[in-house]
């Protein structure tokens, strides 16, 4: 584990180094608190931090301070040492944020051992850390896919719908489905089917932009929420999954099948909260399964794909 030294007296810092480069430790080097501070500042910051109390310019508990203050993740683990021994003073260093303190001299086992209780505390807390982006992830995130779960679409979808009102930008939805995915299941079977509805998101994904939201709608229904899209840029882009999804077949355990999908598209400014939005584009999608499958239809009836340039429908 790296871990910061900030002592401004050269004998002291270099023997401190020497030990606990002996004790497996990555040492990083200031020479005062200042240079402690942008050490701290950085992405790759030590996690651990050794602060000598008394330094020129900014003391250790300033900077333990400006470290709190900050409350930056992960955790910054920081022990003073101080060769103040009055009660005052360690309930002042421990007041400024310090987790833990030794009094000059202090014996080498004793910063041993709270060094190790240091690097069990900054272990914990990044697994809390971990644990709780997994469950944030979890929240809004469909399991099978990664994609956005509905919860979470509706949920950008009323957010964008929102913006489009203030700003008046055309806002546009486009509902997918696979089409025939029964079929998918009796061929390669459900684990099968799962694995190639993980491979349509991953294409879709592909070629929506980077500030656009797709979403598990339900079963291998999908939603595409396309900001700033007016009808001609949703019907192009619409028009773009459903090639990217249909472009080869999907391989699974040797065996290969053909996907397709059909997609419906509805185009709104000032559109409400976005339900009549997603109903009109699931009116455009069924229209666009009754016409065949494997083509894009927006909202009213009007068919973007070119019959005579569709793949056959799967």
């Amino acid at each position: 584990m790296r871990i910061l030294v900030a002592e401004d007296e050269p004998v002291s810092r270099l023997r401190l180094k020497a030990q606990l480069v002996k004790w497996g430790y990555d040492v990083v080097l200031a020479k005062d608190g200042a240079e402690a501070w942008a050490i701290l500042g950085r992405d790759d910051a030590p996690r651990l931090a050794i602060l000598d109390w008394m330094m020129p310019g900014m003391d250790g508990p300033e900077v333990c301070a400006r470290i709190r203050e900050k409350a930056a993740e992960p955790y910054v683990y920081v022990l003073l040492l101080t060769g103040k021994g009055e009660k005052d003073d360690v309930v002042a260093g421990l007041d400024a944020g310090a987790d833990d303190y030794l009094t000059k001299p202090f014996d080498a086992r004793e910063l041993e051992v709270r060094l190790r209780a240091g690097c069990r505390i900054v272990t914990l807390q990044a697994e809390l850390v971990t644990a709780r982006e997994a469950l944030r992830f979890e929240a809004t995130h469909d399991v099978l896919t990664s994609a956005y779960n509905r919860a979470a679409a509706m949920k950008t979808l009323a957010r964008e719908v929102a913006r489009s009102n203030r700003s008046s930008e055309p806002l546009a939805v486009a509902m997918i489905d696979v089409d025939h995915f029964k079929r998918v299941n009796d061929t390669l079977g459900h684990q099968g089917g799962d694995e190639v509805l993980r491979e349509i998101v991953r294409r879709l994904e592909g070629a929506i932009r980077p500030y656009d939201t797709l979403g598990r709608y339900g079963g291998e229904e999908l939603i595409a929420i396309l900001p700033g899209c007016d009808a001609r840029a949703a019907a192009s882009a619409a028009e773009r999954l459903r090639a990217r999804v249909g472009h080869a077949p999907v391989v699974f355990d040797g065996a290969t099948i053909e996907v397709t999908c059909s997609i419906g598209v509805a185009v709104g400014q000032g559109c409400g909260d976005g339900t009549d939005l997603v109903a009109a584009a699931d009116a455009a999608l069924y229209a666009a399964k009754r016409a065949g499958r494997n083509r894009v239809e927006l909202a009213g009836g009007a068919a973007v794909t070119d019959a005579s340039t569709r793949a056959p429908a799967a």
